[in-house]
């Protein structure tokens, strides 16, 4: 599906309901292991300690795909299942964040420039930055009043550098509509999401729409069914557009005197949007621009008028995992595909996903124990194998950018998804491992340096299960404590 073709189809759809936890994006919630796993454990002792975790009638319908094995051998520790294919949700990040890693190097950066044609015309020419925001807009604004440039006649946005889909087909209607699963093209801006504010008035009044980005706001006609309610009162909120993308309808109800709840939306046509905020930060500087447009440069580029370069990929890959950020992954596996076909100038993610594949298996991991589809993780058509995850962890922790790559993971207690997990355990700091979680799935995959063993990595996979995800992370939370507290027998 091209990227026309996409727009076209979502605006068919965006009568999609948008229903919106009113719970803020956080780490995941703590959850503290049993006591009888506060112990040490010899290796002898870990299979039927697992085990028993595993078979417990609450978990009997779920289906477990376990690996443990020392980092630094192939022998195996515990194993249930290791070869099979499961949905890995965002575990996915650590096979395509390993492929970016070892392809372009940890120095890597996006550019976005702005280049000069004809008296007042210019080109602005994005490549990907999932990092860009309106900061950076400012410094390319900078740069082009230094060049004593006033007017612009014409600037026109290049976004031929990303082809294909902005989403993946196979993603969810829910995701596609959420911060989370915001489309991906060869501009990106502020994460391609736009924000707006529900506050409470008094009781039985509709809910006060403050939007943080004005120039949405014209985008946008709001129907607004919602109401304040009393105190201690059920809140929900509930965001519906039209088909043709410009009726906003907002219903739910927030208790009066609550705090106002902030709520982003995935931009439908991101190069559109990045020109409006573009346009604006340029009047800042008091430089005029008389027309827009989107198209690609036939030619080749003339002076470089302004450019501004992303962190680097050591610094965006922190992002894409600690955080778990879906956006940065499929920018960084689009950006694979230009290290394959350089000459074109132009990036898919099928060509990303045919570099990766090569990439992981000259690190040595099996190419048939995973297909992939996207480098986020939130289709469920991606298929790992819990074995796959332990040879991409391994592979990587050989490797010249071995610091890089496990450094960009969350931290038990400490960091990103695992923020607020294992706290006061002894896994607290010593475990640096990936989530993955979507209905239905949850996974977990990483390093162990227990004190008192050899450091470890592991794979555990939960797929098709009915329990709520903080049942499973109990369960799963319960076995990395066992692996912290591993020692020699």
């Amino acid at each position: 599906m091209s990227k026309k073709s996409f727009i076209n189809f979502l605006l068919l759809f965006l009568g999609t309901q948008v229903s919106l936890s009113l719970e803020p994006v956080q780490a995941q919630t703590q959850v503290v292991p049993t006591a009888d796993t506060a112990r040490a454990i010899c290796p002898a002792q870990l299979q039927p300690s697992i085990n028993a975790v595993l078979d417990r009638p609450l978990l009997s319908r779920s289906r477990w795909g376990v690996l443990v094995q020392p980092l630094s051998s192939t022998q195996t520790l515990y194993s249930r299942d290791a070869q099979k294919y499961f949905t890995p949700a965002s575990t996915t990040k650590l096979l395509t964040t390993a492929a970016v890693l070892q392809q372009l190097g940890q120095n890597f950066r996006f550019r976005t420039s702005i280049y000069s044609d004809r008296d007042g015309v210019l080109h602005i020419v994005g490549r990907g930055d999932p990092s860009l925001t309106d900061t950076q807009l400012s410094v390319l604004a900078k740069q082009l009043k230094e060049k004593n440039i006033r007017d612009i006649r014409l600037l026109i946005a290049d976004d031929n550098y990303i082809q294909g889909d902005t989403v993946h087909p196979s993603w969810q209607w829910e995701d596609i509509q959420s911060d989370y699963g915001a489309p991906i093209s060869s501009f990106i801006l502020n994460q391609n999401v736009f924000g707006l504010k529900l506050q409470p008035q008094t009781v039985g009044k509709p809910l006060n729409v403050i939007w943080t980005d004005t120039d949405e706001e014209k985008q946008w006609r709001v129907v607004n069914r919602s109401v304040t309610i009393a105190e201690n009162q059920p809140s929900f909120i509930n965001i519906t557009r039209d088909f043709k993308g410009s009726v906003l309808q907002i219903k739910g109800q927030l208790p009066v005197n609550s705090e106002p709840e902030s709520i982003n939306l995935p931009a439908i046509a991101p190069t559109e949007y990045f020109l409006r905020r573009f346009r604006n930060v340029l009047k800042t500087e008091e430089i005029s621009v008389a027309q827009t447009i989107v198209s690609p440069f036939s030619k080749k580029y003339g002076e470089e008028l302004a450019g501004i370069d992303s962190p680097p990929l050591s610094e965006l890959l922190v992002e894409t995992n600690t955080n778990s950020n879906n956006l940065f992954a499929e920018s960084l596996l689009r950006a694979l595909a230009i290290k394959k076909l350089p000459s074109q100038n132009q990036a898919t993610a099928d060509v990303g996903l045919e570099l990766m594949k090569v990439t992981l298996t000259q690190l040595g991991v099996d190419p048939t124990g995973y297909s992939l589809v996207d480098g986020s993780g939130l289709s469920r058509k991606n298929l790992i194998s819990p074995e796959t995850l332990v040879q991409t962890l391994q592979a990587m922790a050989k490797s010249p950018v071995a610091a890089v790559y496990r450094a960009s993971l969350p931290v038990a207690g400490r960091s990103g998804t695992l923020k607020n997990r294992f706290l006061k355990t002894p896994a607290e700091g010593i475990v640096q491992a990936k989530t993955g979680t979507m209905t239905g799935v949850v996974s977990l995959a990483g390093y162990v340096n227990a004190p008192n063993y050899s450091p470890m990595v592991f794979s555990i996979m939960v797929n098709q299960t009915e329990q709520p995800a903080r049942i499973i992370r109990q369960a799963m939370d319960e076995i990395v404590v066992m692996l912290a507290q591993l020692q020699r027998c």
